[in-house]
């Protein structure tokens, strides 16, 4: 059985909950003085020998393939790290303009992410579409939506 196998497709509009499967249940060890049943050394013979399968069909692939994958996942790596980065400072810009007109209207801190609070849950709650006179993209707002239970969770008013 290879990783493509064990992939899973999520649609689009899909409720993501619904397609993270279940950590695999650890097998129970047998205790000190008792030996494995025949059934769990067949199971473990299986597992390994699909993992010992898996281990000769990447190594049956020529070196410069298998490290221009692993150089493609460290480019991608980067990429999401810089734009992680990327976000971190844009939000940090955000905040302080946002605090720094709230003080100037005589407007609290905590006023201020309340109302962001409620902002982010309206847009999660599918109330608010409105892309910002352009400038929220479309594809924006669809990748918010697809990701939507995820985020709900991080934006729970406590």
């Amino acid at each position: 059985m290879s990783l493509q196998d064990q992939l899973q497709i999520v649609p689009a509009g899909a409720d993501v909950a619904g397609f993270v499967p279940p950590p695999a249940p650890a097998p129970k060890p047998p205790s000190v003085g008792e030996s494995p049943t025949p059934e769990q050394l067949a199971g473990r013979n299986a597992a390994l020998s699909e993992r010992l399968q898996a281990l000769e069909e990447l190594l049956a692939r020529p070196l410069k393939e298998i490290l221009a994958e692993h150089d493609k996942a460290e480019e991608s790596a980067l990429a999401w790290d810089r734009f992680g980065a990327m976000w971190m400072l844009s939000q940090r810009a955000m905040r302080r303009v946002a605090v720094d007109l709230g003080a100037q209207l005589g407007v609290s801190e905590e006023e201020i992410v309340a109302r962001a609070m409620a902002h982010a849950n309206a847009v999660l709650n599918g109330a608010d579409e409105n892309d910002l006179g352009g400038m929220v993209a479309p594809a924006q707002l669809g990748h918010i939506a697809r990701h939507r239970n995820f985020l709900r969770g991080q934006f729970r008013a406590e």
